[in-house]
């Protein structure tokens, strides 16, 4: 089976969710190509463990207001297309896989799709959520609701519709999407890559110090800036505490600046150099405690966070905020949970970790029960056979087609 994936980021770095399950893919024996944005001094074309890599010439520009953001979306669909429509004639993909943002990239996938092969709109974040919380509107808002009817078009075009949790599952369904056309693909560690420590290997506070750690996007939403005060707030409790912030995002100058504002400066560090996700539970495992102190809204309720589940998978606790999609999938002993945007709380629960080196191993046991029920090595086979399955319509569509016409086969 041959298999192309289009995504709006960099690749393999960029995407961790893309970079797994090409991944399967490839291991269970089939071709895939990856169409992506390109950065800097990256090749247009390349082999990354045994998938083609395409990138077209489109770089990502943050921080630079709406417009700009749709003039880079519509350049990576242009390009896009046409590479896409150069390589299926070569290729002939058995089935198209498009990750948004945006929704409407979906229709990169015009003419495969008009050529018999499947087409899949693998849904990381629900559009409308995100612009709402991002920019305060509600879900009756016109420009959410524009946004909505946009989803709605896009899930219509696809031939299946993937997305991350059971509860944005069930929005899409709410939504319109059939029952039988959505299915749910979380954003589980790769367990070959994120292997969990035994305890007596990785001693928490070593030296007298505790480390945390955040790392991912560093937005407002994500309420790194609760972290940097609560450490504020116990530093004379906890003499060697220190904060380690990896990642980079629109809020970052504004962390910097608060950290300086506080004088923090010894005990709070920013990293931004990119890692490839087989790099990253070095940094994780060199913590103690990890945080996702996610401020609540509409976009975050929905919110299964990868970081969380990464650390998870290597057996780090974590103190997280008490959303309703983190507590469908973590209990109290899985996780420490402190109150959303309360930067007191936060505190309060980073201090009892430092005097409770019990209650850390109790998380550390929790996560063991989290990845016994979720792990990439279950999901994956999920994931795989449902690709297989819808591929196997276009086999079936082509072997027809061979059997009207034997003279002018097509090829697989």
């Amino acid at each position: 089976m041959r298999h192309c994936m289009v995504v709006h980021a960099r690749y393999p770095i960029g995407e961790t969710r893309v970079e797994r399950e090409a991944g399967a893919l490839v291991n269970h024996g089939h071709e895939v190509d990856v169409i992506c944005l390109v950065g800097h001094g990256e090749p247009a074309h390349e082999i990354v463990d045994g998938i083609n890599v395409y990138r077209v010439p489109v770089r990502r520009h943050q921080g630079r207001g709406l417009i700009a953001q749709l003039f880079e979306y519509l350049a990576f669909f242009v390009f896009a297309w046409l590479k896409l429509v150069a390589l299926h004639r070569r290729r002939r993909y058995s089935v198209v896989q498009v990750h948004n943002l945006p929704d409407w990239l979906v229709f990169v996938g015009l003419v495969p799709k008009l050529a018999g092969a499947q087409l899949i709109l693998d849904l990381h974040d629900l559009m409308p959520e995100f612009y709402a919380a991002r920019f305060n509107r509600s879900l009756t808002a016109r420009s959410v609701r524009l946004l909505i009817w946009q989803e709605q078009i896009s899930c219509r075009f696809a031939d299946h519709v993937i997305t991350v949790t059971e509860a944005w599952r069930e929005t899409l369904i709410q939504r319109g999407v059939a029952t039988t056309k959505v299915s749910v693909v979380m954003n589980v560690a790769d367990d070959r890559i994120f292997l969990r420590f035994k305890q007596d290997e990785r001693p928490a506070m070593r030296d007298g110090h505790m480390r945390l750690l955040y790392h991912g996007n560093v937005t407002h939403r994500y309420g790194i800036d609760l972290a940097i005060r609560a450490v504020g707030l116990i530093r004379e409790q906890v003499p060697n505490i220190h904060l380690h912030i990896h990642g980079w995002g629109d809020a970052r100058k504004t962390l910097i600046d608060l950290t300086s504002e506080l004088g923090l400066q010894e005990q709070v560090s920013f990293s931004m150099q990119s890692l490839l996700t087989s790099e990253l539970p070095k940094l994780i495992c060199e913590a103690d405690v990890c945080l996702v102190p996610y401020r609540r809204d509409i976009f975050t309720d929905g919110v299964l966070p990868t970081k969380l589940m990464e650390y998870s998978a290597l057996g780090m606790p974590a103190i997280v905020s008490r959303t309703p999609a983190i507590q469908a999938y973590f209990s109290d002993t899985m996780a420490e949970f402190f109150e959303p945007g309360d930067v007191d709380d936060l505190a309060r629960h980073i201090l009892e970790l430092y005097h409770n080196p019990f209650r850390l191993a109790e998380l550390a046991r929790g996560c063991l029960k989290f990845n016994q029920l979720y792990n990439w090595t279950k999901t994956s086979v999920e994931y795989v056979a449902l690709v297989e399955r819808l591929g196997s319509r276009r086999g079936s569509a082509d072997k027809e087609m061979v059997q009207q016409n034997p003279r002018n086969p097509v090829r697989s």
